[in-house]
């Protein structure tokens, strides 16, 4: 698996929880020459792609969601690819192409913005053998795993762990992760044995 730097995991596991999957907007204080040399690292590696839109949005400064416009105009977004969401432990939908793919968020009412309603999680079902697969066995444990157990069984960093819990778990496996104090362990995270999958 590649190494990621803590600012490459962190703009992955924001893009794998955005229902689009794309990469903008970058953390705030990623911009200019940094946001470029990201960027082009994690494009280089295959992580995230290009996507030409048929939009002729033009790309606004502070990159809150288009990240450039092409010679003819056209609204070009960065998502993250199946290998990105593979090198952050999600397994990616059977159906890979995100959804509004071939338009150009408004920048005004971002995609992945909370509405009224809501739908319920997709129910996704990890591919057995991955670190998200070896996460939840971890959480179902009758021990349950603390984020330091986690982060040296999977060589995650604990941020990751957490965007994993938010994201991998609640958000695309509908599964609810739960904690408490454990004298001697610290905060222990646990599954409902009986929850999903």
């Amino acid at each position: 698996m590649p190494k990621l730097s803590d600012t490459q995991a962190v703009i992955l596991s924001a893009a794998a929880q955005r229902e689009d999957r794309n990469v903008l907007p970058l953390p705030g204080s990623l911009r200019g020459g940094a946001a470029a040399k990201v960027v082009g690292a994690l494009l280089s590696r295959g992580l995230i792609a290009e996507m030409t839109t048929n939009s002729e949005t033009k790309a606004d400064t502070a990159l809150n969601r288009i990240w450039r416009n092409d010679e003819d105009g056209r609204a070009i977004l960065l998502r993250i690819t199946d290998a990105g969401l593979a090198v952050i432990g999600i397994e990616p939908e059977g159906d890979s192409a995100p959804v509004g793919a071939d338009e150009a968020p408004s920048a005004e009412a971002p995609e992945d913005a909370p509405t009224e309603t809501k739908a319920a999680p997709k129910a996704r079902t990890p591919r057995e053998g991955t670190k998200q697969a070896q996460l939840i066995a971890m959480l179902r444990a009758p021990e349950g795993a603390t984020i330091a157990e986690i982060v040296a069984a999977t060589d995650w960093l604990p941020h990751t762990v957490r965007g994993a819990f938010a994201g991998a778990l609640k958000k695309k496996l509908g599964l609810e992760v739960t904690s408490e104090k454990v004298e001697g362990r610290g905060r222990v995270y646990r599954l409902d044995a009986e929850a999903g999958l």
